[in-house]
């Protein structure tokens, strides 16, 4: 005789006794309504993805996944959605994702990948910069340089082509320095939410990392060719959303629900976070 817990109505991800009423994906902050005799909710609260980055010569990092919280909170009227960072095609440090709260629940964005091949830390209660974690909700400790984690640190260097820094939020993966010969970029790491992959900018066949996969949704692939035109990073995989794929030396954007934006290569243009989500039960 078998048995599985996914036929099983007493297992399920939903607080006991409980019901999604809302899932709210407006960035910024905005009203929401809570009826008349509900003092008391439960909230998922995820922050935005960071930016992947771009580097003039070589491939830049991936970002970092939002952080995720959840908890008991008393009901109010205001919600923030934390947006995810944007890329762009000038090399510096990724833009780090905004921070999403429901009352006195909130998560951080995922750092944006470095200003160079590393990639960003994933999100804790608040928003990292560098390589470095947040402190999670639930107190779990940061996390440094390829470290997994609850909220994972980035990645620098390291054996094999996925990145090891997994966590519930991951960080992002490294792309390559090298300009010459065949570079292949790290991949991003599992987690529930997923950072960018990294980039490779050469002038022999570049092959940009994957965004990491997750828990629900995939991570967009690299770029794969010959020159200094290909190369980018996929986006990772958000709560709720895939991550895009990578498009000549562009990184790919992150899937939404925290997603980290893949890398850029040679001035390509990085991926962009994706933006947060909160969910409220009652």
């Amino acid at each position: 005789m078998s048995a599985t817990i996914y036929s099983n109505s007493s297992f399920t991800d939903t607080p006991y006794g409980l019901k999604l009423q809302q899932t709210i994906t407006a960035t910024g902050t905005t009203s929401v309504t809570i009826p008349t005799g509900i003092n008391r909710v439960y909230a998922i609260v995820i922050g935005g993805g960071g930016a992947g980055s771009t580097q003039t010569t070589g491939g830049g990092g991936g970002g970092g996944a939002g952080g995720y919280s959840a908890g008991w909170t008393w009901a109010t009227n205001t919600v923030t959605v934390g947006v995810g960072g944007t890329g762009t095609s000038t090399a510096a440090a990724g833009a780090n994702g905004g921070t999403s709260i429901y009352g006195m629940v909130f998560a951080g964005g995922g750092s944006g990948g470095l200003n160079s091949v590393n990639g960003g830390a994933g999100g804790g209660a608040t928003t990292p910069t560098g390589v470095t974690s947040t402190v999670s909700y639930t107190g779990a400790p940061t996390a440094g340089n390829t470290v997994i984690g609850y909220a994972a640190g980035g990645f620098n260097t390291g054996s094999g082509t996925v990145a090891s820094n997994a966590g519930v939020s991951a960080g992002g993966a490294a792309g390559g320095s090298a300009t010459t010969g065949t570079i292949t970029a790290f991949t991003g790491a599992r987690g529930l939410i997923c950072g960018g992959g990294g980039a490779a900018g050469t002038v022999g066949v570049g092959t940009g990392g994957a965004g990491g996969t997750g828990d629900f949704f995939a991570g967009g692939t690299g770029s794969t060719g010959t020159g200094l035109l290909f190369g980018g990073g996929g986006g990772g995989a958000g709560r709720t959303g895939a991550g895009t794929n990578a498009t000549s030396n562009a990184g790919g954007n992150g899937g939404s629900g925290g997603g980290g934006g893949g890398a850029g290569s040679t001035l390509g243009l990085a991926g962009s976070g994706g933006n947060g989500v909160v969910f409220l039960y009652y």
